[in-house]
């Protein structure tokens, strides 16, 4: 039999309290953790074709591994996480208040990134309304989510936890993320609408006590003039053509007509972040291996230490006082983005070819340089390899920057912290 949401929460010494269905209202304000499940299994994922259809329609710069794809597609790759002998579909926390964070969760629409995009593949299922939550107040919530996750995962079949997509990674199906920093690979990017900006912040108005009648603004020639006590008003001008009002100058790029350039606002670009081609990543064939081997460590050896090390210490007791349980957690997260980052580091790893002799400094090029009297070897790299001790530079350093592109017998200033310096390029290797 499958764990329940209300057997794995008192597995952890929780009070649990519920259920209520999905729509229905938490009555608690405290903060904790909640669990959404099935009253049964379902030995396949009801994932509703016609609101899988409907989010691409809302969403269509949603891609699956990178390209478009219809609904079929998509349908079939949520259902490829299903785990049929479950029940629990989603494990979530509240730093504040649980019945308004569940609320939050069920008015979310899917695709709209706001008001909390948590668990958005709950919208695509069918009788989700049939769906219970049940619920545990504590102020450990961050702590005890994570333990439900890995008590969710040592519930699982093995034999279950193999055929997913992911097999590294056994989370409760909605649970795309632990608070560790446990991702799932799931291929599905650009899943929501951009979010809108956020309101400007109200101005303060200021009232202002009433002025005497002769000192109230005249306005003349488009500007207001005060013409306060102790002034004399102005004589009117003779009848006559009106003066012109100065001439505005151009507007420039960034720049407001009639604006100094202090008072003009930041230009920001109006190019979303997730259409900007990704920066390649340069690295040599050695330096790649390097960064394979590094995520393969972590993937096989450390990662599995880890976990168990966090079981062992959630054990021990109250997950609220325990330093070890706290301890493993936060080498978890380490290690867990530590993958996220070499991960994404391959994935976009462009290799930089051995150069030999050419006659300017590229990626690769290994260059002898003059500079202070002495004669100096260095190698223009990636920043992932860079190494100045070994003579290995970032092409993104200031030197590495001063160098590329240069001739041999040709001098570089290099603008440093410290302040400029010299180097004349001898040879280009």
């Amino acid at each position: 039999m499958p764990i329940t949401a209300p057997e794995l929460l008192r597995s952890l010494g929780l009070r649990v309290d519920g259920p209520v269905l999905w729509n229905a209202e938490v009555r608690s304000t405290r903060p904790g953790v909640y669990v959404v499940e099935l009253p049964a299994p379902s030995a396949h994922a009801p994932v509703d074709l016609g609101l899988v259809g409907r989010w691409l329609e809302r969403v269509p710069d949603l891609l699956l591994d990178g390209e478009v794809p219809n609904g079929r597609q998509l349908a079939a790759r949520l259902s490829a996480f299903w785990l049929s002998g479950e029940v629990i579909l989603h494990i979530g926390r509240s730093d504040v208040s649980l019945g308004r964070r569940v609320a939050e969760v069920v008015a979310t629409a899917l695709g709209d990134p706001l008001p909390v995009a948590d668990a958005h593949w709950l919208k695509t299922l069918r009788g989700l309304e049939r769906a219970r939550v049940w619920w545990a107040e504590t102020d450990a919530q961050e702590e005890y989510q994570d333990a439900l996750f890995g008590a969710f995962a040592d519930a699982v079949d093995p034999a279950d936890a193999a055929r997913l997509p992911d097999p590294a990674v056994v989370l409760p199906w909605a649970d795309l993320e632990s608070p560790t920093g446990t991702v799932r690979v799931h291929g599905i990017t650009d899943a929501f609408l951009a979010a809108p900006p956020a309101p400007a912040p109200a101005r303060p108005v200021v009232v202002l006590a009433p002025e005497p009648a002769d000192s109230r603004p005249e306005v003349a020639g488009g500007r207001a003039h005060a013409v306060g006590a102790g002034r004399q008003r102005a004589p009117r001008a003779a009848a006559g053509p009106a003066p012109r009002a100065p001439e505005r100058e151009a507007a420039t790029p960034g720049r407001a007509p009639g604006r100094s350039p202090r008072a003009r606002a930041p230009v920001q670009s109006a190019l979303p972040a997730r259409n900007r081609a990704p920066e390649p990543v340069h690295v040599s064939a050695d330096g790649l291996e390097k960064l394979q081997a590094e995520l393969h460590e972590l993937l096989t050896v450390q990662r599995p230490e880890i976990i168990s090390r966090v079981k062992a210490a959630r054990e021990l007791g109250d997950l609220s006082e325990n330093a070890d349980y706290e301890a493993a957690r936060k080498e978890q997260s380490f290690a867990e983005g530590r993958i996220r980052t070499l991960e994404e580091m391959i994935r976009r790893s462009v290799i930089i070819e051995a150069s030999v002799g050419g006659d300017r400094v590229v990626l690769g090029s290994t260059v002898v340089v003059e500079a202070f009297g002495e004669t100096t070897e260095y190698t223009i790299v990636g920043p992932t390899e860079a190494n100045p001790a070994a003579g290995r530079v970032s092409a993104a350093s200031p030197l590495g920057q001063a160098l590329m592109g240069a001739r041999a017998g040709s001098d570089v200033v290099v603008h440093a912290p410290r302040g400029d310096a010299t180097y004349r390029v001898i040879e280009i290797r």
